[in-house]
This record gives structure tokens, sequence and C-alpha cells, in this order.
């Protein structure tokens, strides 16, 4: 609808529900990049000669990366569990404190790829810095700057 005024409140549900899922096909996909990238890494020939510290970090970013998949395709689960639930407002509720986790356990397993990969290739020293630092992006980006904008900051910014 193009009126929101206009909408009810069932319908109001309905639309955000439809749109959270078509925000979290974007995420699936960036989740499955990832994932399917640290799935190769592991039948390198290289792989084998990781110091024992890079390969568990290696395994902790690939359950990340799964669980995050898994946390985020469960909104997809309770819609399709769900369909016919008449209290719509709770299932968007639910399902967008879920992809909230979901989106923590992405930005988790990117900085722990960025990490691991500038492990190899710069060692940790230079490594760590650098994905602290990208690890901020992600916190500012993805849950910093909602906050300000839900706080109602300024449109110059």
């Amino acid at each position: 609808m193009d009126d929101p005024v206009a909408e009810t409140p069932q319908a109001r549900a309905d639309r955000r529900l439809v749109e959270m899922l078509q925000e979290l096909r974007v995420l699936q996909t960036g989740v499955q990049i990832v994932f399917a990238f640290l799935l190769g890494v592991a039948f390198t020939p290289r792989f084998a000669e990781l110091d024992d510290v890079r390969q568990d970090l290696y395994v902790v970013v690939l359950l990340l990366s799964v669980v995050a998949a898994a946390v985020l395709a469960t909104p997809v689960a309770l819609h399709r569990g769900l369909a016919h639930h008449p209290d719509r407002r709770r299932i968007v509720k639910v399902s967008a404190r879920i992809a909230q986790v979901g989106l923590v356990l992405l930005a988790m397993a990117l900085s722990g790829a960025v990490l691991l990969v500038l492990a190899v290739v710069l060692g940790f020293p230079a490594a760590v810095p650098i994905t602290a630092v990208i690890a901020l992006v992600f916190a500012g980006l993805w849950f910093f700057l909602p906050w300000l904008v839900r706080r109602g900051v300024p449109d110059e910014v």
C-alpha cells in the first residue's frame, strides 16, 4: 500500500515480513559465498601446512558461517511453519530479533575469515588490528548507524 496510515496492523505485519524475507535472501547469498570459500580452503595443499592456531581459527570461522546460515534461514522456516498463524506481528518481531543475531554471527564469520586470510598472508601481528577495524566497520554500519537513525540523527550527517 502507498499510504502506511491506511494499512491495517495485519497488512503492515505481512508487508514487514515479506520485506525481511527479501533482505534475508540477500544475506543468505553472502553466507553461502563465505561458506563455499571456507570449504574450499580445507582442501588446498597449503591447508595442511597451517599451524594449529590457524587451523583452529579456520574451524571456528567455518562453524560461525554455518550457524549464521542456520540462524538467518530461521525466519524463513518460521514463515513456512507458521504461514497461517494469526499473529503475524509476533512472527515479525521474533524474526527481526533472530535476523539481528544472524547479522552478528555473519559479521563474526566475515571478520574471522578476514583474520584467517590475513594471518596466513601477513601474520597475526598485522592481521589482528586490520580485522579489528573490519569488525568495527560491521558494528558501525550494521548496528550503530541504524541505532542513530532510530534516534533521529539529523539528515545532514
